[in-house]
């Protein structure tokens, strides 16, 4: 299939994980990476929708003061991750540290990034508390995020 994920059998993959999920090459020799940051399980949980957008707003807007070239971070549908974006940057060390990183500014933080009816939209759909959650959780597995599927 034309997608890379559809092609990836989600029965085999244990969460959380930290995969690169493809490299685009663009004319001038620019790559972007895209890794597949997968917090649940799929198939068996998912994160609940406020929490997932407050921090899809929190990682959008702090990853970005960990790494410089950040093309893009976006929640999956089936709400078991995100697919964060670099560009020129192949070192999945730093991907890993530039989670760690915002994952944390997100514990930190005291309120959602743009959360109000001119910058979303769907304003009233976060929930800073569960963003916070998912984070924790995220966090206390970080030796996991380097294995994609089960021994």
């Amino acid at each position: 299939m034309n997608v890379e994920s559809f092609n990836l059998d989600h029965t085999k993959v244990v969460a959380p994980y930290v995969r690169l999920a493809g490299v685009s090459e663009g004319q001038h020799g620019d790559k972007i990476y895209k890794y597949d940051l997968r917090f649940c399980q799929p198939n068996k949980e998912h994160m609940e929708m406020p929490g997932l957008h407050s921090l899809e707003h929190l990682m959008a807007e702090h990853s970005r003061n960990h790494h410089s070239t950040i093309f893009d971070v976006s929640p999956m549908g089936c709400q078991t991750g995100f697919y964060l974006s670099v560009i020129n940057d192949d070192s999945y060390e730093n991907v890993l540290e530039l989670l760690e990183k915002t994952l944390h500014d997100v514990l930190e933080a005291t309120e959602v990034p743009a959360c109000n009816e001119v910058q979303c939209g769907w304003a009233a759909s976060h929930s800073l508390e569960g963003a916070k959650e998912i984070a924790r959780e995220m966090l206390s597995k970080k030796a996991e995020w380097s294995h994609v599927f089960s021994k």
